[in-house]
């Protein structure tokens, strides 16, 4: 076999993180292309992340520049598979102790919309943007992640195609729901080795029967919202929606609550809240039943439609009959709160970390290459999370004499030189580009991963009782 060319290799530590991928491309502009297009996304910019920004050149006229248009035949032309790069990398985050998943985490499914001129584009169509509040023409991806109360991450993601983009509409083979598309994401989950408590959704997928049929034949216990008017069938004049049962429930004051229980809810950043939560009766679903519905609120006199939540879960109850025959350990009131809690601060964190990554930059059309922006996305959000886990990074020039000597790796980096060099301190792009209209980030790339540290949400997971680097968790 030939021996591989070595790929010049990425700043700093993205080198280490990209030599892990190196196998899965077949030759050194694919992996000389993944290094730059990651250190392009990972790199501060006030600009979007898009192909122009990522090489630094005029957003314009640059479009045709040469490097541009290598990263462009990256993308959408070359031969590699975003599947397999994504397996990699979410086998890299459950083979680290660090990140790996245990059963009190969550799976999280959620969408994402983001809005999008033209109608040539691969999954384009007028749709509801959760993002922005509005149905409007743009792109809307399902995605699941896993979440703890200190962690999270992207697991896997897939385009929604609206059903004007298929021959026969909602009735051709090829179309999926997002309901769909979302029950299958978890399951997928499942199969790659995660675990997880619960899956957990906001009442977009909660109100849906079917989806939650989907998940309980697959085995997998959910905790979804539901909204306040989602309706059940039921005789005469008892409770039909979710906030009839819970005005059902008796409540005289917090000395007196009647049917509630007092939940104390911690947040991240250490304070605590005061809420009550309770067993309601809505139709067939009851404290003993197959479905319970769980509501949980700041004020259990007045529901505040802010800060209460109704719940569906199919999660026993302690003492509940179902206790004995169910293959998942029964969830007590604070149990079930603390599940959906978790999937409450995910959605605006993840936000911000699409934001910062430049999940909706992307310029290409085809459905391969939307695909491809996004695995490497969540490429470039996983190694946040890898070189934090890995430990502060020393300043050029500013090493304590106290602290021991950096421990030398075991094992070479899979491709490219022995050592990676160190990261220089001068500011993007300085001085006068090497040719015209082209400043490039990648010819002096800075300290990347301090910048990183202070502007990722990722990387402020530890509060000021946790200063470690690490998970409280073995």
């Amino acid at each position: 076999m030939t021996r591989r060319v070595p790929c010049p290799p990425a700043p700093g530590p993205l080198e280490a993180y990209a030599a892990r991928f190196d196998d899965l491309f077949s030759n050194l502009a694919q992996r000389r292309g993944f290094r730059e297009y990651l250190a392009g996304l990972l790199l501060p910019r006030d600009r979007n992340k898009t192909l122009t920004c990522l090489v630094g050149t005029e957003p314009v006229v640059g479009a045709q520049h040469a490097a541009v248009q290598r990263l462009q035949f990256f993308l959408s032309e070359s031969t590699w598979d975003h599947e397999k790069i994504n397996a990699r990398r979410v086998a890299l985050l459950l083979g680290d102790p660090a990140t790996r998943p245990h059963p009190d985490g969550v799976l999280v499914i959620d969408d994402s919309g983001d809005r999008k001129d033209g109608k040539k584009t691969a999954h384009v169509g007028r749709q509801w943007l959760g993002r922005l509040g509005k149905t409007d023409n743009g792109i809307v991806t399902v995605t699941t992640c896993w979440a703890d109360e200190n962690l999270y991450y992207p697991l896997h993601a897939v385009p929604y195609s609206p059903a004007h983009h298929f021959p026969k509409g909602k009735s051709d083979p090829g179309f999926r729901t997002k309901l769909r598309i979302a029950a299958e994401l978890a399951r997928t989950a499942r199969t790659a080795g995660v675990t997880f408590r619960a899956v957990a959704a906001d009442c977009a997928y909660g109100d849906q029967d079917g989806f939650r049929r989907d998940l309980a034949e697959a085995g997998l216990p959910f905790v979804v919202a539901l909204k306040p008017s989602h309706g059940a069938w039921a005789y005469g004049k008892d409770a039909y929606t979710p906030v009839d049962a819970a005005r059902a429930l008796t409540w005289t004051d917090a000395e007196d609550p009647g049917d509630w229980t007092r939940v104390e809810r911690t947040f991240r950043d250490g304070h605590t809240e005061t809420w009550w939560a309770a067993e309601a009766t809505l139709g067939w679903w009851g404290p003993d039943g197959n479905v319970r519905l769980v509501v949980a609120t700041t004020e259990p006199a007045t529901l505040p439609a802010q800060s209460t939540w109704y719940l569906a879960t199919d999660l026993p109850r302690p003492g509940s009959p179902r206790e004995a025959d169910s293959p998942e350990p029964a969830a007590g009131l604070a149990e079930v709160v603390r599940i959906y809690g978790i999937r409450h601060w995910i959605e605006q964190s993840y936000k911000q970390v699409k934001d910062e990554l430049g999940w909706a930059d992307f310029q290409v059309r085809s459905d391969t290459a939307i695909r491809r922006h996004q695995t490497l996305v969540t490429c470039a959000f996983s190694f946040c999370w890898d070189t934090w886990f890995a430990g502060p990074l020393q300043e050029s020039g500013a090493e304590d004499p106290e602290d021991p000597p950096a421990a030398t790796s075991a094992e070479p980096a899979e491709r490219g030189p022995a050592q990676t060099p160190s990261a220089p301190t001068v500011q993007l792009a300085q001085g006068d580009p090497r040719r015209p209209g082209l400043a490039r980030p990648l010819d002096q790339p800075p300290t990347l991963l301090a910048s990183l540290d202070q502007r990722a949400p990722a990387t402020r997971t530890p509060g000021p009782d946790q200063p470690r680097r690490r998970r409280p968790r073995a």
